[in-house]
């Protein structure tokens, strides 16, 4: 089977959970913007967790089928349509040959999951199908989907029709959204003031967002502690000798506009970072649309590693649900 992609929407890629393993060597790990919702479409369609599935930001694909298969949708919300009757998101869908899949307009969040029984089969590369263009990994020939592109589909007995994932479990971003921020190693390279204008300010998104990074504006320039710049760090304040980023890490250039940088992001440079957003909130980032208004909360470690267990207990939820 093969899914024939009609329209590509808005940048379509295929994505799973991604390649661990080759930070080190400046290879991110990619993978899915919001990995519960993967994980959720994938267990409504009988597929192991991590299947390839589509991964589509604010306007979805078109996409015909060649043969039988069930579908889920989850992510955003953006109606879902089969010959043009709609059907709803985070729910187990049969589809026939020859039918269509479309959807209309987003209406919130923005990224949607689409995932098919079986899971995409596209070659993968260093042990993941995920989509990294920089590096001309995974997906097709290393590319985002086009119009015209077949996807292999692998062979699944696919999943009982009208499974659904209980709304309550259904992660929404709130507004404001808020991002928990562990204050990271170059924290000392700003002023107590402004490290509290940071935090207690509100941010919006910027509309320069992709999968490497999301920008923020709006908040106070910060002020940083004077001092001689170290050889090879350069005279903008912000600037460093290089340093090593996590996920989720916070730089700010000039100390204007803060960027957290996501799965696609490089993997150290020479901004400084004022902190990081913890793990269990990395999902909603993927899901913040242009112009949303942010808080960055300071937590300690030990608020970090809670609201990760509590991440991880959702998802078992999710799977109890799903049985």
């Amino acid at each position: 089977m093969t899914l024939k992609i009609v329209k590509p929407g808005l940048a379509t890629s295929i994505q799973d959970l991604g390649r661990p393993g080759y930070f080190h060597l400046g290879i991110p790990m990619g993978g899915a913007m919001d990995r519960l919702a993967l994980r959720a479409a994938n267990l409504l369609v009988g597929n192991d967790e991590g299947a390839a599935c589509l991964e589509a930001a604010f306007l979805g694909p078109e996409i015909e089928f060649t043969a039988p298969a069930t579908i889920a949708v989850t992510g955003a919300t953006m109606p879902v349509k089969v010959d043009g009757a709609e059907h709803p998101g985070w729910t187990a869908i049969a589809v026939k040959a020859g039918q269509v899949l479309s959807f209309g307009y987003l209406k919130a969040g923005a990224r949607i999951y689409i995932a098919v029984s079986g899971g995409i089969a596209t070659p993968p590369a260093l042990g993941s199908r995920s989509t990294y263009p920089i590096g001309a990994l995974g997906g097709v020939d290393g590319r985002a989907v086009q119009a015209g592109d077949e996807l292999p589909v692998g062979r699944s007995a696919g999943a009982p029709e009208g499974r659904s994932v209980p709304p309550e479990l259904r992660r929404a971003v709130s507004r404001p959204a808020e991002l928990r921020v562990l204050p990271g190693l170059y924290i000392h390279r700003i002023t107590d003031e402004a490290r509290a204008r940071f935090f207690g300010e509100e941010w919006q998104v910027a509309p320069e967002a992709d999968r490497m990074g999301v920008r923020f504006r709006g908040g106070s320039p910060l002020d940083f502690v004077p001092r001689t710049p170290p050889f090879g760090a350069g005279s903008d304040p912000s600037n460093i000798v290089d340093g090593c980023y996590s996920y989720g890490s916070i730089q700010v250039p000039s100390g204007t506009e803060p960027i957290v940088l996501h799965r696609d992001a490089v993997s150290g440079g020479g901004y400084f970072t004022i902190g990081a957003v913890i793990s269990a909130d990395m999902d909603q980032i993927g899901q913040l649309q242009p112009h949303t208004p942010v808080h960055f909360i300071p937590v300690s470690m030990e608020t970090a590693l809670a609201a990760r267990a509590e991440r991880r207990a959702a998802l078992n939820r999710i799977r109890e649900a799903l049985g």
